[in-house]
Parts: C-alpha cells; structure tokens; sequence
C-alpha cells in the first residue's frame, strides 16, 4: 500500500456504495447528519455503483463493508471495535446484541444503526430515535482515512455523528491483510480534543515530498500542525502548502475547490485562486520554525517545485462557477495522469477541460466496451450523479486511495 500523488496510476481503492444508512435523513435530521438535501436510495446506489464499474477498469476496488466482514472474523478485531463503538456512543442496551451478531448482521448494524424501541408516549406521537446511530456520510470514504506514502492517517471528524466512522476504517487498516500498511501514525478514532479536527478532503499529497493541506471548518490548525510534525518526521514529506478556506457551505474542503488532475493541471474555483478574491497560503517547510505567507497558491507550487495549470471549473462566468462548483465540478477522482472521473452535470467545467485537450467520454458507454481510451489520451469519464451530488460531494470524496504507481 503506497500513495505518493493524487494523480499517479491507480491500484487499489477503498469504497463504500450507500445503502439503507441513508433512511436515517429526513427533513428534521438532515442537518444533524450534515446534509442539504434527501437523497433516493436506489438512485445513489444506481450512480454509485456505475462509478465503481468504472474504478475496476483501472483498479481493484474494496468496498468498506466487505473488508469489515473479514475483518470481524477475528475476535481481537471484534472485541476492539466493539469496545471502541460503545466508548464514541455510550449505549448498554446495544452491548449485548453487538456481542452476540454473527460477522455480516454486525456490520450491518455498525453501519446503519439500531433504531430505538419507542415508551408508550414516543409511539402515540410516533416519534424515535437512534441508540446506535447510522452512518449515512460512510460512502464519502476520503474524509476518514488518509494514505501518505506507506502510512495511515485516521482522520478525526469534525462532527460528532460521523465518529464511528473513524472505529469502522481504522479496524480495516489495523486487521486486514489486504490493506498492510507501515503504521497509524495518526489515530483520530482515539481524538477527542476540541481543537483536533482533520478530514482527508483537506489532505492532498501531491507528491512524495509535498503535501497540500486545506485550513477549512473541518479541519483546525492544531491538526494540522500536528499532521506537519507527523510527516516530516515519518515520511518523506519535506512541504506543506497550507491553502485558508473560506467558512463557508460549499467550499468545507479543500477538494471542493482544487484538484490534481494531471501532472501539470489542476481544476479549481476561479474566484479562491485567481484574481483579487484569492485565498490566502502559507507554506511550512521541514526544519523552519515559522510559515511564509506566500503571494498566491500557484506562486507557492512554484517555490516547491511543482508548478500547476489551472482549469476553471464553470468557465468565464462567475454564475456557472458557483453553480457548478456547488455540484462538485472540482472534485474529480484521477485513476491515473490526464485520466478522471467526474459527474456530467457541469457542462461549463467539462467544456473547459475539452478546450485544452482533454476527451470527454460517457462512463456507460466506456464501461460496455463502446469507447476505449487511448494509452496517451486526456480523458474525463462522466456519470450521472444526480443523487451522489445532494449529499455534498464527488468522485475524489467517495473514493479512498490505497495503492497508485509511483510517476
């Protein structure tokens, strides 16, 4: 297991399609689970699983609950997950029955919660709740864990409702074999402080040496200075350029707003990166004491070695770049250089990458057979993602990458 770039040939990648967590948001509980909108079920498995299709022509692709199932068979794995779950979600009534479970009803329940047995007043108004809460935001697997080089990083969520998703990834990269890795080196399912948040949207490793990093909502500067100090000492990182978000809805990480998508070309939101509305960015070097402010993002890629071209995401008009930024037209998945996944909704963003180059070819089609990639050709694959998208994310965010080639 190694990831030394976002953009190298893609070799395994951790997923997780939604299932029936996802009954758990309702219009009063949206926003307690994080979410815009009320996502069909069918449809955003539909969606999710055409992307996965799509994955396996570059890659083997894991899904987070197989691998939980395997993992479970083992009574140290067992015995640890459960006592961590009842740690992050105190709940006597369930102890027993998650003791008791065979492998697959287990994760079944980790994963979609325990509905709670109403009193006599809770069922007159029809009114229940959760003793185990469901995971609805699971299949954004990006956020929880964190590959740099050989390492692992679990990530600590910045809300609350998402913490058991930390005990469910951590459990695969300490027990199963398929993901041997060099270490946790970081345990955010053990995190707790106030002030020690770090979602993996805002962890891009760009290269061996490089890392860039997102100061947003959900991830704090305590994290990430921790997370500096963590991979310069154990990994070959020697920069972090640290980009400041904006706290704002649309842009809660950095792959909302910039992504890699070939060697020398990224796609990002015009207004965050050019022109006078630009954020600001830091750049923390290996062995400094002190940050530099740096004049803009490209500037501070150029000062490390790692000069980027941007694609506008939504083209020239600042309307369509709002609009589509919101439906994550930056957030891309690379499978390998000029080679990506994207949803077909933001027209705008995929007439851009066309204009430099790139083809644009349907993930149905390309899944039958019907259309074939040259090995040289710059290529977006599009799939709907009508439903993926109300849940605030994309491609990048739904996929966890465990192994790429090194370029």
């Amino acid at each position: 297991m190694r990831v030394d770039s976002e953009v190298g040939p893609l070799r395994s990648v951790l997923v997780h399609t939604p299932g029936r967590e996802l009954i758990a948001v309702t219009p009063g509980t949206r926003e307690d689970y994080l979410y815009d909108d009320i996502i069909d079920l069918e449809i955003a498995s539909r969606e999710h699983r055409l992307m996965v299709d799509i994955l396996r022509k570059f890659s083997e692709v894991y899904e987070v609950r197989d691998l939980l199932i395997e993992v479970l068979e083992q009574e140290e794995a067992r015995a640890a997950l459960i006592s961590q779950t009842m740690q992050a979600v105190p709940s006597g009534s369930v102890v027993k029955s998650l003791t008791d479970l065979p492998p697959a009803e287990l994760v079944t329940l980790l994963i979609e919660g325990k509905g709670e047995e109403p009193g006599p007043i809770a069922a007159a108004l029809n009114e229940g709740g959760y003793t185990l809460p469901a995971l609805p935001n699971l299949f954004f697997t990006r956020d929880v864990g964190i590959v740099i080089g050989d390492s692992v990083l679990i990530g600590s969520m910045r809300h609350d409702v998402r913490w058991t998703e930390e005990i469910l990834i951590k459990s695969i990269f300490e027990f199963h074999p398929v993901l041997e890795n060099a270490g946790i080196i970081y345990d955010g399912a053990q995190e707790r402080r106030l002030d020690y948040t770090l979602e993996g949207g805002d962890v891009h490793p760009l290269r061996d040496d490089l890392l860039v990093v997102g100061f947003s909502d959900r991830s704090s500067p305590a994290a990430l200075d921790m997370l500096c100090d963590l991979v310069f000492s154990r990994t070959r990182i020697e920069n972090v350029v640290v980009v400041v978000m904006p706290r704002r809805m649309e842009a809660i990480h950095l792959d909302m707003v910039f992504t890699q998508v070939d060697r020398e070309l990224c796609v990002v939101y015009p207004p965050h990166f050019i022109g006078p509305e630009r954020l600001r960015v830091l750049l923390r070097s290996k062995g400094k004491d002190a940050v530099r402010e740096m004049p803009s993002f490209f500037a501070a890629l150029d000062e490390v070695g790692h000069s980027l071209e941007p694609v506008r995401c939504g083209g020239a008009t600042r309307a369509v770049q709002e609009r589509e930024q919101w439906a994550s037209a930056c957030n891309l998945m690379t499978v390998k250089p000029g080679v990506a996944l994207a949803y077909a909704r933001n027209h705008a963003s995929l007439e851009e990458f066309s204009r430099v180059g790139f083809d644009i070819v349907d993930g149905v089609a390309f899944v039958k057979g019907e259309v074939e990639l040259r090995e040289d050709s710059r290529a977006i694959i599009t799939f709907v993602g009508s439903e993926l998208v109300r849940g605030g994310g994309g491609p990048r965010c739904m996929t966890l990458p465990l192994r790429r080639e090194s370029l």
